[in-house]
């Protein structure tokens, strides 16, 4: 069977029991999650829902009909009910007696804040005439890669009457607009027997009086589409049938870790990107199809897949038969060029005199056969969801030309949703980029206290974060954490031992499959012994050298290479300590360690500094909470040497300092974060104390 989005049936998830006590409000949220859950069904953000409900008018006090539809940006799996837009509906159809026209539909957008009812701040998105004018209660607008499929074939109106009879309509293509809401109540009028409607290259609608039928229907119709692919395409191979093999899984991997940077330095010229992978067996099927060029020169059909995809990807010259990764390291720079050239003429050629100017002319999918695809973005969400939208493409694309000829856009049409004035004006309407958006960030000791509290602060400021430490357990349990906080798209854990060479090249090719390269290393990882000089071990020599300095210049080196094949720079911060620069007594070899990462970080502002890598050492002291260093034999040995017990330490610590203040791990966060950002990025080769002020420690 030909898989256009799975072979399992769709679940009809509706709980009658769940359902009785809610109003009708709360059932339109129930059907919307229902239908979001399921991705054959509608991709992410895509489609919206809605309801006609009775409410009592605030102002008048009488019953009034009130339409609750999916509010602009919102995804109805995700969405809640302060995600509804609601409008009186007496005043949407008021808006008729305004239309000018279709030259005119846009200003249309502009009056809906005139419908609002009960102040309700969520804006009401172009989608909302659309629902306003199907003279039914409840309308779901879903984009199946089923449907899609019937939607973006040549003949795709004798395909709908052929599956569904006249129980579903079919309507040309026509943009999202004031003027597709009045074709849908037009058509609606005059097939009054009518269920739905399948929008040519775009996708479905289907309306009903009740909300759990209206969310039945629409999976049956769903279905439909399903098993009638599955039987006519039984026996016809994918895209023509597979000129490539795929490599293995970790070979599909390591080719990706040496593209994804190459690619991330390319395409981050006015930004930072985030990188994803994506090996699925979908991907692969297209990527090594013999039609998969032609396809994917055509461009995708649905609106919302063009404008998460772009005009259409670029395939990468790589052919799994000669897997020759330096050769196509060498010839792509050429491929993104070309591709750049390209989308200028196409902005050229479609261009209007009020288009806005230009965007990002680079590719945002990019496949390789015998591998998968990748996709940037200006962060990681992005790129993940953009590459959810590409393999909605895929199938659509699977489907037509299997039973059909596929067709996207057309290229005037699609520049025209790319470069929409509605579509700029949301763009502006974005918030301001974070610090350190599209950065990607790699934590050495990422479970200790200084680790996580400088792992939490890049994601607060936009970063996504790979935790690394040797500690499995701890590395877990923060790595969590931080998911819990900040999203499972921003964090990434790997367990590395900086004393393995081989371990940390992994660790490192792992961070650019996951994010596509990295920006910054904070080299944090460490240990701490106290012992008299004539009772230092060369064990315990060796074990804090190997960690303290041989462990540095492992993720430095590796650094180095990742950040050099970007060829955007980068920051390096290593946490040292103030005893690298100030002696302590019973600490030769902690503090000879810490010494030699001070040199170590000397040394490499000076290579990195011709291709913008910089290198910066923040040093702490007397860092006990949350510290791991200070929860064994360390804590006892240094209140041992200042004769003071576990209680006392701290505050022996805190009144040696000049500021008389403790120094927290949130704290070497902060200076951490200061490297890192772009607000020192005249700054290399700097030491910056964390020490509540210790006059030995003065760098001069």
């Amino acid at each position: 069977m030909l898989k256009i989005a799975g072979n399992e049936r769709l679940e009809n998830a509706w709980d009658d029991a769940k359902a009785a006590g809610m109003s009708e409000p709360e059932k339109l949220l129930y059907r919307s999650n229902l239908l979001g859950a399921d991705k054959r069904i509608t991709n992410y953000g895509g489609g919206n829902t809605s309801a006609k409900v009775m409410e009592t008018d605030p102002l008048t006090g009488e019953t009034v009909e009130v339409l609750w539809v999916k509010g602009s940006g919102g995804d109805v799996g995700s969405i809640r009910l302060d995600g509804f837009a609601t409008l009186y509906m007496e005043k949407l159809t008021a808006l008729k007696g305004l239309y000018r026209g279709v030259e005119f539909e846009d200003e249309m957008v502009g009056y809906l804040p005139h419908c609002t009812f009960n102040l309700n701040p969520r804006a009401a998105s172009i989608d909302t005439p659309l629902h306003a004018y199907v003279p039914k209660k409840h309308v779901d607008h879903m984009h199946p890669d089923a449907i899609i499929a019937i939607a973006a074939s040549k003949n795709s109106k004798e395909l709908t009457r052929e599956i569904f009879g006249d129980e579903i309509g079919w309507l040309p293509w026509k943009r999202p607009g004031y003027e597709l809401g009045l074709w849908l109540e037009k058509f609606c009028l005059e097939n009054p027997g009518a269920k739905g409607v399948i929008l040519e290259s775009h996708g479905l609608f289907t309306w009903d009086d009740d909300a759990k039928a209206c969310y039945e229907l629409t999976l049956d119709v769903i279905q439909r589409a399903m098993d009638w692919f599955g039987e006519k395409t039984a026996d016809i191979p994918a895209f023509g049938g597979a000129i490539h093999r795929s490599l293995e899984p970790a070979e599909r991997r390591a080719v990706a870790a040496r593209l994804m940077p190459a690619i991330r330095g390319f395409v981050s010229g006015d930004s930072h990107k985030v990188g994803h992978f994506d090996g699925s067996d979908t991907v692969l099927d297209f990527v090594n199809g013999r039609d998969m060029a032609p396809l994917a020169a055509l461009g995708t059909s649905c609106p919302d897949h063009f404008l998460r995809t772009k005009i259409r990807p670029l395939v990468v010259g790589f052919d799994p038969a000669k897997p020759d990764v330096d050769a196509v390291l060498d010839g792509l720079k050429a491929q993104v060029e070309a591709y750049r050239a390209d989308y200028a003429a196409y902005y050229e050629r479609c261009k209007h005199p009020d288009s806005p100017a230009m965007r990002d002319p680079n590719a945002v999918v990019y496949l390789v056969p015998g591998v998968g695809m990748l996709t940037f973005a200006k962060d990681k969400s992005t790129a993940r969801i953009s590459g959810e939208f590409y393999t909605n493409a895929i199938n659509v694309m699977r489907g037509a030309s299997a039973v059909s000829d596929y067709q996207g856009l057309s290229e005037q049409e699609a520049f025209d949703i790319e470069y929409w004035l509605l579509e700029e004006a949301k763009l502006q309407r974005m918030p301001k980029p974070k610090s350190l958006a599209g950065r990607v960030a790699l934590v050495t000791g990422g479970a200790g206290g200084i680790g996580s509290a400088t792992a939490e602060k890049f994601l607060s400021e936009g970063a996504c974060v790979v935790l690394a430490d040797i500690d499995e357990t701890a590395l877990e349990a923060t790595r969590e954490r931080l998911v819990q906080g900040h999203g499972r798209d921003m964090v990434r854990s790997v367990v590395m031992d900086v004393t393995d060479e081989a371990g940390v090249a992994d660790s490192f090719a792992r961070a650019a499959v996951e994010f596509g390269g990295i920006d910054v290393l904070v080299s944090n990882a460490g240990i701490a012994s106290s012992a008299p000089v004539e009772d230092t071990t060369l064990d315990l020599w060796n074990r804090n050298m190997d960690i303290l300095s041989t462990g540095y210049f492992l993720v430095s080196r590796e650094a180095f290479r990742l950040m050099r094949s970007q060829g955007i720079g980068g920051s390096i911060v290593f946490v040292a300590s103030k005893n690298g620069l100030a002696a302590s007594p019973n600490a030769s070899a902690y503090c000879t360690a810490k010494a030699a990462e001070i040199h170590l970080a000397r040394c490499l502002a000076l290579e990195g500094a011709g291709v913008g890598i910089r290198v910066n050492v923040v040093n702490p002291d007397a860092v006990l909470r949350g510290s791991k260093i200070w929860s064994g034999e360390w804590l006892d040995q240094r209140a041992s040497t200042y004769k003071t017990d576990k209680e006392g330490l701290e505050e022996m610590y805190r009144e040696r300092s000049l500021l008389k203040r403790s120094v927290y791990p949130e704290d070497i966060a902060e200076a951490c974060y200061f490297f890192a950002a772009d607000v020192s990025s005249k700054s290399t080769g700097n030491i910056v104390n964390v020490d509540a002020g210790n006059q030995q420690a003065f760098t001069r």
